[in-house]
């Protein structure tokens, strides 16, 4: 415990420091999530000293750790009663902490059916630019009067202050689970989706992908075994072997597939994230891009130079979404819109007030989001 009281006493010591010299802070766990964002600058504030699963009671489903505690420690305590955060965060690599997780806001293949982190996050305790501990939210769901301010951090990355400890929401590990394959085009894969979307399925993830010019989709399916069982049959497909396809949905997770390891050896291709209302149709892409595509059609990854950015924008607005870069070589990436999308001036000035409220000094990790801050 002095050991973790010493730890947290230099974080509020080097944050009082820098910003009383405007000292930019590059706030840095594992680093595994390095490559996205617009710019790594700034003093590294390592966070992976002060460490620990402070709290847990598996029977409130509440679990209270650290922000440089390993992920990988987290989810192995909770894999050990039979619970799991659901969301399935991917690492990239190894060495991810819980408040890498928390910051990046990231959530893997079952997403769109359980909800994102956000969804999971009830309480934080924050290291903010004044070099100040603040607390929000708690550890039940229904705790706050007004904003969430602790929902806000998801996916801030770490520009609006130091998160030193969080409390997540988790959830038993489904009792059953299936994943079936069919060959199939972009276009079936999605009016399948559709249709079973609308019917009481236990759907969790799905994944397209063409392979040697071969459409294949996979839907995993997890819930009550009566409930799995009782999808199988009406759904059709050819049921997998759970112990088979287990290291599949962790690569889809990792973007470690073949589909996404293919862009290494295409240099100037960059990876695009699309988000998307999960009825979109299919989208024209660039001459021959085929994307993988995630959450039942609402996640939609494409392979594409930089130059055609624009127009992956605006094929991904004239159906309701959005489209942003979320890998590209460095040097390239910094030379793009960050990850917040500021065409609204009204959202910019909020997003400008709210930097402003927690990092007066603009020291936290500056540029990462967007150029101004």
């Amino acid at each position: 415990m002095q050991a973790m009281e010493f730890a947290l006493r230099q974080l509020v010591d080097r944050v009082r420091a820098a910003a009383a010299a405007q000292t930019p802070l590059r706030i840095r766990g594992g680093g595994t999530k390095d490559f996205h964002g617009l710019a790594l600058r700034g003093e590294v504030l390592d966070t992976r000293a002060f460490t620990g699963i402070v709290g847990y009671e598996p029977s409130e489903l509440v679990v209270t750790a650290r922000a440089g505690t390993p992920l990988s420690e987290l989810e192995a305590v909770l894999a050990e009663k039979g619970q799991c955060l659901p969301f399935e965060p991917p690492h990239f690599g190894p060495g991810a902490t819980v408040g890498g997780m928390v910051a990046a806001g990231l959530s893997g293949p079952a997403r769109a059916s359980v909800g994102a982190v956000r969804d999971y996050l009830l309480g934080v305790v924050l290291l903010n630019g004044r070099a100040e501990l603040l607390t929000f939210g708690g550890q039940v769901m229904k705790n706050v009067a007004g904003y969430d301010v602790s929902r806000l951090m998801a996916g801030a990355w770490g520009t609006l202050g130091l998160l030193t400890e969080v409390s997540l929401k988790v959830l038993p590990v489904a009792p059953a689970e299936a994943t079936l394959r069919f060959e199939c085009s972009q276009a079936d894969a999605l009016r399948r989706l559709h249709a079973w979307g609308g019917l009481p399925l236990p759907l969790n993830a799905s994944c397209w992908v063409e392979d040697a010019g071969v459409g294949t989709l996979f839907v995993r399916l997890r819930g009550a075994v009566a409930a799995v069982d009782a999808a199988c049959r009406s759904m059709g497909g050819t049921r997998l072997d759970n112990a088979t396809v287990a290291p599949d949905w962790q690569a889809c997770r990792e973007q470690t597939l073949p589909w996404f390891s293919a862009r290494q050896a295409q240099p100037g291709q960059a990876l695009w994230r699309l988000s998307l209302p999960a009825t979109a149709p299919v989208l024209a892409l660039p001459e021959g891009a085929s994307p993988l595509i995630e959450w039942h059609g609402a996640l939609r990854w494409v392979q594409a130079p930089l130059a055609q950015g624009d127009a992956l924008r605006q094929a991904a607005r004239a159906v309701g979404g959005s489209a942003a870069l979320f890998m590209a070589d460095g040097a390239e990436q910094s030379s793009v819109a960050g990850p917040l999308d500021l065409e609204s001036s009204a959202l910019a000035q909020i997003h400008a007030r709210l930097k402003h409220s927690f990092d007066p000094a603009g020291i936290f990790n500056p540029g990462r989001m967007a150029p101004q801050w």
